[in-house]
C-alpha cells in the first residue's frame, strides 16, 4: 500500500509509521520500546532488523495510532536516545510504502480444501507447506488486505497466523540518513 502525506495537521488521532535508525547493539531496541513503555504510549506494530551492515545500524519501524501532537513529542524524545541516529514520521515526509507478511496455517479437507486454495489465489498467497490435511500459505500486503483473507479463511478452517510488523520506506531516491 502507498501512503499519501497528510497535510490535515490538527489534533484526530491517525495511524503514524515511523522509521528509527539505531546503532545496531544489545538494548537498542529495549531503550527505543522503553520510552513508549514508559510513557503510556501504545505500539501497533514493530519490526526491526541489520541494514546496513558495514555501518551496523538496525531500523526499527514502529506502527502507532495518535494525535500529531504527541508524535511530535515521541519523535523528540527518541531523537534524545543514545543509539539512534534519525527518527522519520513516514508519513510527514512525503508517500511510502507499507507492507505485512503472514503464515496463515488451514486445515481442510474435500471442497473447504479447493475453496481455501481458490481463495489463495486470489489474494495471490503462496502454498509454501501442504500436507494431506493442511496448507501454510504466505501472504504479504497491506493490514487491510491481510485482515479480508484472514477473515474468509476462518471459515475455512484457519487453525494459526504468524504475522510480522509494519515495514515502510519512503519513496523515491533518498535514503534516511
Amino acid at each position: 500500500m502507498i501512503y499519501e502525506k497528510d497535510s490535515n495537521k490538527n489534533d484526530n488521532l491517525r495511524t503514524h509509521s515511523l522509521s528509527i535508525l539505531v546503532d545496531n547493539e544489545a538494548g537498542a531496541l529495549a531503550r527505543v520500546v522503553g520510552m513508549f513503555s514508559a510513557r503510556g504510549y501504545n505500539i501497533d506494530s514493530l519490526t526491526v532488523a541489520q541494514v546496513e551492515s558495514d555501518e551496523n545500524l538496525s531500523r526499527i519501524t514502529i506502527t502507532t495510532s495518535s494525535t500529531d501532537r504527541v508524535i511530535d513529542q515521541i519523535k523528540a524524545q527518541l531523537e534524545r536516545l543514545v543509539p539512534v541516529h534519525k527518527v522519520l514520521d513516514l508519513g510527514n515526509e512525503g508517500t511510502f510504502v507499507s507492507r505485512e507478511l503472514i503464515f496463515a496455517k488451514v486445515k481442510c479437507k474435500g471442497e473447504k480444501r479447493v475453496e481455501a486454495l481458490r481463495t489463495a489465489d486470489i489474494f495471490r498467497a503462496k502454498v509454501v507447506d501442504s500436507t494431506n490435511k493442511s496448507f501454510i500459505f504466505e501472504l504479504t500486503g497491506s493490514s487491510d488486505k491481510l485482515d479480508a483473507f484472514i477473515t474468509l479463511m476462518k471459515d475455512l478452517g484457519l487453525v494459526e497466523v504468524a504475522r510480522t510488523g509494519s515495514v515502510a520506506i519512503t519513496r523515491g531516491s533518498s535514503k534516511i540518513i
